[in-house]
């Protein structure tokens, strides 16, 4: 059975468009540690364009994805640090099911939540 995947969507609701920069980093939380699934940065078009979108090296268990909005802030010339790397925590048992995480944020505060 193939694997659902893992997509990210980001925006930037201050600037009022797709969050292209952002860096995103997805690994899966086994037994022995960490194991790196993905690493990217946002498109253009405010997603993740990586193999994992299509299931590559999804299996059920617990992920975690860390945005690094901190960065993102600074490189558009943000005065005054307030979020670093925001992580969220997850869990995948339907693998053929697909979870989208959609990234809605400011450099003061996100809503992230399992989508559509």
């Amino acid at each position: 059975m193939r694997a659902g995947g893992i997509s990210v969507h980001a925006v930037d609701v201050a600037e009022g468009r797709p969050a292209a920069g952002l860096r995103v980093v997805i690994e899966a939380l086994d037994p022995g540690g960490r194991r790196l699934v993905a690493a990217g940065r946002i498109g253009p078009d405010g997603h993740l364009d990586h193999p994992v979108v299509r299931g590559e090296g999804v299996a059920a268990g617990t992920y975690e994805v860390t945005f690094d909005i901190g960065d993102y802030v600074a490189a558009r010339g943000g005065s005054g640090r307030f979020l670093d790397r925001v992580p969220f925590r997850f869990t995948i048992e339907a693998v053929q099911e697909h979870v989208h995480l959609p990234l809605k944020f400011t450099r003061f505060g996100y809503a992230l939540f399992r989508g559509a």
